[in-house]
Parts: C-alpha cells; structure tokens; sequence
C-alpha cells in the first residue's frame, strides 16, 4: 500500500484524534493544539501542564488501544461561531483558530467519536474500527504554528496503517534509518562536529573537508560548462542594503546584527542583494542576457535552539545561489536548461524527485495578473516539455512570484525538500535594475533565483543518510585501505601509496601492529570502498588483492589495472 495515498490519510488524520483523546482522558489538564497528517504520519501538538517523557508513549498508546476496543462513529457536525466558542472556552488555541476561521469566512466544524469532539475541517473515517495498527515514534518541542514568540508545545509523533505487516515493515525501515542518522555516522567517520561555543555552526573536519571540495568542484565544472559566471559577494552588509530589499521589515527576527563605525550592519541571511549590487555594477544591453552569476553563499540565518538538528538545522550554511537575470521572451529555454541541469546532478546521486509549481497567492502578491499568468505558464510548459512529473499547490507561492521546489527521495523513502526555482517580481523593481533594449529604452528584466543542493551542509547530511555513510569513490575521504599482512610487506604498502597519492587518491595505509581480520574491520567499519591485502604473493609480482566494501569477493589484479580501475571509477564520478 503506497504510504501518501488517501486512505492512508484518512485512517492517519482519525489516529490522530483518537491520540488526542487517549490525552485527555490520561491529562485532563492538557491544551490541545493541532493534529495533521505528515508524509508518514501523524503528529498532535499539545499543551501539558508537567513535561511527558519518552517512556509515557506506551502508557498513552494502552489508552488508545482501551478506547478503540468498541467501535464508534466518527460523525462531523457543523457549529456556528457562537457554539464552536462556547465548546472550546478553556482552550486559547483552538479559541485563536475558531476566530481566525470566522473572519476568514470559513466553515466551522467538530467530528465527534463518543463524548470526545474536536475542532477540525476532516475528512475522517467513518467509524473507529480500521484503526488497529498503529505506533507512536517520538516527543519533539513545537512552538504554537511554528511561531518562537508563541508557547512552546510538545508534539507526538506517530503513524498507522491497515495492517500488522505493513507497520511491522515501516517500523524496520524506522530502525534503519536511526543507524544511519548522519550525525552517528558523521562522528563515526569524522566528517563534521558540533561545539557548546557555537550551537548551530558546524565545524568540519579534514574528512569532511574533502566531501565538501569535491561536491564544490563538481557544482563549479556543471556551471561553467552552463554558462555561468561566479561572484563572491560579502558577509556583512548594512542595513540600508536589507531596508532596500525588504528583509529587514519581513525577515528581520532571523537575522543577526551588529555594529560598524555607530552603524547597523547585518550578517546576510541570503546572497540576493549582493548580486542584485552586481549586477547594477555595469549598464547592460539585451544582447548580454541571460546573465548568470552563482555564489557559494556562506548565509547565517537565527535558529531557536529547539530546532537545531546536526547538518540538518543549522544557524551558518553555504547556499549554492544563483541569479540569473533574463527577458521575458527567454524565461522558458532558461527553465527547460534548468531543469536538464537540476537532472543531471540528482542523477548523479542516485536521487529520484518530484517537482511542486507553486501559483499566485490569493491576495498577498506584487505585480499584475497577467505577469504571474505569464510565469506560471512559462514554468509549467518546461516542465511538460520534459515530462517530469510534477503537481501544482494553488495559491502557494511566494509574493514576489511563482516558485517551483524540487522534493527529493532517499534511498529511506524520506523525503527532502532541496532545489528550488523561483521567479522574482520583487527585488529587480526594489533595486531599480534594468537593462536597454533593442529600442535603446530601459527595460526591467527577469530574475530567478535558484539553488540546487539548497545547502551544501545539508545535502551532505542527505548523502550520508542515504549512502549510509558508503560513499561512490570521488567522494569517499579515504578511498582505499592497503593492509600489509607483516611488518615485511610495509614497504611495498608505502610504495603503492605513494603511486596513488601522485594521482591525487586517497590511500591509508593500516600497518602490521594488529591481526589482519582486526584491520580489516576497521577498514569497514571507516566505509572505505577499496581494501587491499599485501602478503607474500603481492610482494613479489605487480599485482595486488582487492576487495570492495561490503563486498566478500576477493579480486587479484595487475597494479597497474587496479589503478586504471580507480581513475575512472573517480573521473566518471560513477
């Protein structure tokens, strides 16, 4: 059964209010707040006088299950506005939402199980009797709506399904998911650490180093050969800069701050307005767009403490920003090129996707009607183009224009929201850029912004998950383990190291002090892809004993084919 169809949905959503329930008869005191459905789930947001802890879940999943025991009707009822406040009075935040709801003009409704009611727009099972097998996951804070100047609430995560095989299933994949969580692995394999002098601003370390200089260099070889042109533009800029641009009146609480000469500067939260100052640097004529200009932006952006999460969720990362600004008549050759290049780098890394078109937001939106009409054709005719599958979220975009957002899978069936391309109606009219035409009048162009690993720290904290650490050869720190079985075989060990290191690979050489099944597992344990054994035989031929990770395979080769091996596995990047 596919895990996002609408049955899943429904059971999920009705899960959800049973939990609720299953609360309030535990913690008569406790506040609801909201309880959707996720990708794989559930979640309910509540307010409890005294802190729930882990070990609570299975005394609240007993009560769960005590309450389905006999199947009840899920009916729904509409309430006037009146009712709905008098069956919520002593809850601040469904009395928020109940207010919200009325003067937005929207349906107000309760589904109601036994005595237990909820506020809630549905749909719903019919009755409670489908609702067997399920699980509760985790505990997480959550502020009210998602607001850091709201109560801070606990959120209960959970799922369900149709069947015992399929939670028993999800609840394995769950499992493997937490060995390969990316800060384990990324402590395991010393790729990055985190440090009390700076929560949220990741150091990495040489090994991480290396992953980063090799995905850099591959985004730098992709761009130049798609014509783009590279710009490095400055940390901290002043606040005129963020007036200008708007961030500092719709942005600013996630902003930091400081002080230059008695003056306010800002630390960029996005590269934007420095390019947008790059581009105003010259005149520019028809003939020159598109222009491209790609920053690796080095952003901080403030993070509520709550909300760190290793690479995940940091408060300094570096965008793959660019900018590229166009006429009108180019805007769909421009997205289709996008699109082949946005392929051809999650291609790379083995990363099915699907793409969401955000459209014009009902009210709160710049430009006409007949620009955005324009846009979002532009958008979803490249995307047709190419046959790439897509869904459109009505209403969802940006103020400044519409916006499609790249939405990754691992090899986890997680979900990552990373590449984004979105359409900008805003900065090129704040910043008064234009260029001339061929009737030697000024004309504002087309600006997209674009990112594609959206983050780098946080496209390595997908890769690891999703190689579990095992990564392809161009990327892995150490490339290969050279185990000389004695003390006698270490010279040859050096000598084919130094090889490899002339061709710019990565060898590590394990010396003799412990037994050779011991170095080999720490050769796996570091998910090294190549191992190789040096004994008596090796040392007096040119050929060499390899063995890929994960792998029991042994292979014996000339040297000379195990290093032509290695180049080209590295240079195809495969």
């Amino acid at each position: 059964m596919e895990l996002d169809n609408e049955a899943l949905r429904l059971l999920r959503h009705s899960t959800a209010h049973v939990l609720a329930e299953a609360v309030l008869k535990l913690y008569p005191e406790a506040k609801l707040g909201i309880g959707p459905t996720i990708e794989e789930g559930f979640y309910y947001d509540i307010k409890f006088d005294e802190p729930i802890v882990d070990t609570d879940l299975a005394k609240i999943e007993k009560e769960m299950h005590k309450l389905l025991s006999t199947n009840r009707k899920i009916e729904k009822e509409i309430v006037t506005y009146e009712k709905a406040k008098e069956l919520f009075k002593d809850n601040p935040y469904k009395l928020e939402l109940i207010e919200e709801y009325h003067k937005e003009g929207r349906e107000l409704s309760i589904y109601k199980q036994g005595s237990f009611y909820d506020l809630c727009a549905g749909p719903h099972l019919e009755e409670t009797k489908p609702i067997k097998y399920f699980k509760l996951l985790s505990l997480a804070g959550a502020y009210w709506r998602g607001d850091v100047k709201n109560d801070q609430l606990t959120r209960i995560y959970g799922t369900a399904f149709y069947s015992q095989e399929d939670l028993t299933n999800y609840l394995t994949l769950v499992e493997e998911r937490k060995k390969r969580d990316h800060r384990l692995i990324g402590k395991e394999m010393k790729i990055f650490m985190m440090s009390e002098y700076g929560p949220g601003f990741p150091f990495f370390l040489p090994n991480g180093m290396i992953i980063r200089d090799e995905l850099e260099n591959y985004w730098k070889e992709l761009h130049r050969k798609h014509g783009y042109e590279f710009i490095l533009t400055p940390t901290m800029l002043s606040k005129e800069l963020w007036l200008t641009s708007g961030h500092y009146a719709n942005y600013k609480d996630n902003m930091f701050f400081s002080h230059i000469d008695e003056k306010e500067f800002a630390i960029k939260p996005m590269s934007c307005p420095g390019a947008m100052l790059v581009y105003k640097n010259d005149l520019h004529s028809y003939r020159e767009l598109p222009i491209r200009l790609a920053e690796l932006g080095h952003v901080h952006r403030y993070e509520a403490s709550g909300a760190l999460s290793g690479l995940f969720r940091v408060r300094a990362f570096t965008q793959d920003d660019a900018h590229i600004f166009l006429r009108e008549d180019q805007l769909q050759d421009e997205i289709i090129t996008l699109l082949k290049l946005y392929d051809t780098v999650y291609k790379q890394f083995n990363l099915p996707y699907h793409i969401e078109l955000s459209t014009r937001p009902e009210d709160k939106y710049i430009g006409s009607i007949d620009i955005w009409n324009k846009s979002e054709h532009a958008l979803e005719e490249a995307i047709k183009h190419l046959g790439i599958p897509y869904k459109i979220n009505p209403g969802d975009g940006a103020f400044y224009g519409p916006k499609l957002d790249f939405k990754l899978k691992d090899s986890m069936n997680r979900i990552w929201q990373c590449g984004t391309i979105q359409l900008d109606m805003n900065l090129p009219e704040r910043f008064d850029i234009t260029y001339i035409d061929q009737n030697n009048e000024k004309v504002r162009p087309i600006m997209l912004h674009r990112a594609i690993f959206g983050s780098i720290e946080r496209f390595i904290g997908i890769l690891i998950e999703n190689y579990a650490g095992h990564f392809p050869l161009w990327l892995a720190p150490e490339q290969v383990a050279i185990l000389p079985v004695a003390k006698p075989h270490e010279e040859k060990a050096i000598e084919i190291a130094s090889k490899l290191k002339e061709l710019n690979l990565r060898p590590v050489i394990f010396t003799s002090e412990e037994k050779l099944g011991y170095r080999m597992r720490q050769a796996q344990m570091r998910k090294i892809p190549y191992t190789i054994v040096l004994g008596d035989e090796e040392l007096n031929s040119s050929s060499v004993t390899y063995r890929k990770a994960m792998q029991k395979e042994q292979i014996n080769v000339s040297l000379d084919e195990f290093i032509a091996m290695l180049r080209k596995e590295r240079d195809e990047r495969s």
